[in-house]
This record gives structure tokens, sequence and C-alpha cells, in this order.
């Protein structure tokens, strides 16, 4: 074990870039499918590791969606710190045990032209290769409803 596993400790499973494919629904819009890749980047000597996500239609015909942050031990719980172009931030906190780390939210503030959300529940899992996650939310008048769910190999 060299130094850098020390400094992560389980969260070294997440470390690495991964892609694959996802699906969304939410009760005011048409379901959809895209394309991802997520990176959780090491950075040498830190205890933690850098977050980014990025989504495409399928084939890639366009930009979706992006967000950039962090994933992150506190205290015996895991962080997940986000921020998206959207004018969305958000801190998730959770216990990630076998590979299974369910966040809740801790804190979201959003621009005052963002769009009404107001709460993003996360739930990420790994099994060897494969990063599988769910993502909740609740948006202006409907409540934390599921939204997302992925499926991405290590690359």
């Amino acid at each position: 074990m060299d130094v850098t596993d020390d400094l992560l400790g389980e969260l070294g499973v997440f470390a690495g870039s991964w892609t694959g494919t996802g699906t969304g629904h939410y009760p005011t819009i048409e379901s959809f499918s895209y394309e991802e890749e997520i990176e959780f980047t090491e950075m040498p000597g830190k205890p933690f590791l850098a977050y980014r996500s990025r989504t495409w239609s399928p084939a890639r015909e366009r930009p979706l969606h992006t967000e950039n942050g962090y994933l992150r031990r506190s205290g015996g719980a895991v962080e997940l710190l986000v921020s998206q172009p959207t004018g969305f931030v958000e801190i998730q906190r959770g216990d990630l045990v076998d590979g299974v780390l369910d966040l809740t939210l801790l804190s979201f503030a959003r621009s005052p032209d963002a769009k009404p959300v107001h709460e993003v529940r996360r739930r990420l899992v790994v099994g060897g290769d494969t990063l599988t996650y769910d993502l909740w939310m609740a948006h202006a008048e409907t409540p934390l409803t599921h939204h997302l769910t992925a499926r991405l190999q290590r690359a």
C-alpha cells in the first residue's frame, strides 16, 4: 500500500475514469438516455478525489450536463461536494460500506436565477470495475423523486 492509498482509504475504489450510459425520467419531462464520463482524480499527497461528470445526448450529438467537485472523508463519513454551472452547489454526506455510498443532503444553495430545485440525493455503488448511481431530485412542487440512473465501466 502506498502513501496515496493510506490517504484515500476506502475512497480509492472510486479513483479513475468511468464511461457508460444512463437514463433519466421525471414527472415534468419526457424520459431520455445519455452517455456519461465520470472522473475521480487522485491529487498527489491529498486525502480526497477531484470529481468531474460530463454527459451527452446519445452518440454525443450535443452536451447535456456537467458538474465538478470533490469526494472526501470527513470524520467517519464521506462527503461529495458538487457545483453545477446551472447555479447549484450541494454538499452530500453519507457512509461508504462495501462499495455502497448512500448520500443525503447536508447543504444546498442555488443562485436567484437557477431552476427551483430544492433537494438532491445520490447513491453510488462500486463493484469491481463497474460504477452505478441513482439520483433523486425535488423540483418546484414535485417532491423528492427518482430522476437518473447510470451504469459506467472503469476506462
